[in-house]
């Protein structure tokens, strides 16, 4: 390509708190159409908001787990623009001195870790929701989302690829998770992007015009709006054709992008202080006691896991890629499970049944006391790896049973017994002379087979690395 792609991203995450940004107003989602909205979010006349202390405290997780400079001073300003689900007419948010200053998020790429620098973090309140359609040739306003509380997180455009837009959303999508900040849920608008897309000639210091595709709330769309919208620039400036700075939409069902509405290179939202608000103050203390109940983060989990628990980096990164995950694979240890196997049959057999499904780990019918049960008998050599798999299966399908009874009812236990073995080998190795003597002329595929041969006569319940042994020590003789 002749092109440099640049892509910046700006993150509305809704924080997990009980009330909103500046009421006492209840967030739960999917109540009744403004059976939330009370007088402040109304705009009544004399309200005064108070801020959300849990909200503030949301934030300043956040920056600690980005490592980024938190305000010691930030203000609250007036955004002001007309839309009919913001009744005041403005939108408080914060502009000049926000609560989170610079930090960065690394992700990996095709094995290289790269810094995606984040230039800033703000709180925010929401607006409402306009809908359409629920009453012909008209619409309502719904204003139980208004005054709901966001973090606003913003990039520099430091990404230059629709899959570093999408591993970057992901990565923070389980972060804000992982610090209990956000539920994450995408479905009901939690977690939503705004990606920046423009493009320039290779090597040029010059950057593009950029179009902002607007509240992109899954992964899938984020790819599927930047390809598109990348070969539409390209395509149009190799026309001779200009950009033009625009709000963009994506369609999921036509897979293109559409312009909403031009944009110029500043708006003019008029900010100011909010004189009805305080300027925010956090000490080193207020700081010091919310690192104190920070989780430990992913980044640091994962290397002790391969330091303690001696799992490999690619293991370490799939059990600490969210804390759900995470969450169950402590489970099974604190169990008694062995770690590596658990780590393998977590992102191993689990992970395809539940993608098969589309179900979270949560959502598993197999609880961790199964599993740890069964990788326990895989461990003392009760069941073999194959017979595990059986295991899993049915219990899956029946997932009150119980793992010991699984296995007695088909008759999965491993013969261990070493005169019950000896006797299947002495009749394998009296049946199979030329085998014998391919191995001993150094064809090693000789000696699986009659690995395999012993299997087969036991049904394979013998255990596998017990009849290499035996088998090894009858044909030196």
């Amino acid at each position: 390509m002749d092109w440099d792609i640049v892509i910046g991203i700006e993150t509305h995450v809704q924080l997990r708190t009980k009330s909103k940004q500046f009421s006492g107003a209840s967030i739960k989602y999917g109540s009744e159409p403004n059976s939330q909205a009370c007088l402040i979010s109304l705009a009544y006349p004399g309200v005064l908001p108070v801020l959300n202390k849990e909200s503030v405290n949301s934030a300043i997780r956040f920056g600690l787990a980005i490592d980024a400079d938190i305000a010691s001073k930030s203000i609250f300003a007036r955004k002001n623009y007309f839309y009919p689900d913001l009744p005041k007419g403005y939108q408080i948010s914060q502009f000049e001195l926000p609560i989170v200053g610079k930090g960065k998020l690394s992700i990996d790429i095709n094995g290289n870790s790269k810094d995606i620098r984040i230039l800033r973090a703000h709180l925010e309140e929401d607006a409402g929701k306009s809908t359409h359609g629920v009453i012909d040739g008209k619409s309502g306003i719904d204003l139980n989302r208004a005054g709901t509380p966001l973090l606003e997180i913003v990039t520099e455009p430091d990404m230059s690829s629709a899959e570093e837009a999408v591993t970057y959303a992901k990565k923070l999508h389980d972060l804000v998770q992982w610090i209990g900040i956000c539920d994450g849920n995408m479905q009901e608008g939690s977690f939503r992007c705004d990606v920046n897309v423009s493009v320039k000639k290779k090597g040029s210091d010059i950057l593009g015009t950029r179009r902002e595709i607007k509240n992109l709330n899954s992964f899938r769309f984020i790819k599927q709006a930047v390809d598109y919208e990348v070969n539409w620039q390209i395509d149009r400036l190799e026309d001779g054709k200009k950009i033009e700075q625009a709000t963009i939409l994506f369609n999921p069902e036509s897979g293109e992008t559409k312009s909403m509405r031009s944009k110029e290179e500043a708006n003019d939202y008029r900010y100011f202080p909010d004189p009805d608000l305080l300027p925010l103050v956090i000490s080193d203390e207020d700081i010091s006691e919310i690192k104190k109940l920070m989780p430990e983060l992913p980044g640091e989990m994962k290397l002790r896991f391969e330091k303690d628990l001696g799992l490999s980096t690619y293991d370490a990164e799939g059990i600490t890629s969210s804390r759900d995950v995470t969450q169950y694979f402590l489970k099974l240890i604190d169990l008694g499970a062995n770690a590596k196997l658990s780590a393998n049959w977590i992102l191993g057999n689990l992970f395809s049944k539940l993608k098969d499904k589309d179900l979270n780990i949560l959502n598993s019918p197999i609880l961790p006391k199964q599993l740890s049960t069964l990788i326990n008998r895989i461990d003392d050599n009760t069941i073999s790896n194959n017979a595990a798999k059986r295991v899993f299966e049915n219990l899956w399908n029946n997932s009150k049973k119980e793992v010991d009874l699984i296995i007695d009812e088909l008759g999965l236990k491993q013969i261990s017994d070493s005169n019950e073995i000896d006797v299947i080998v002495d009749e394998v190795l009296k049946n199979n002379l030329a085998m014998i003597e391919e191995f001993k002329s150094g064809k090693d595929k000789a000696f699986n087979a009659l690995v395999g041969q012993v299997m087969k006569a036991s049904k394979g319940k013998a255990n596998p690395a017990q009849v290499s042994s035996i088998l090894k020590e009858k044909i030196s003789k």
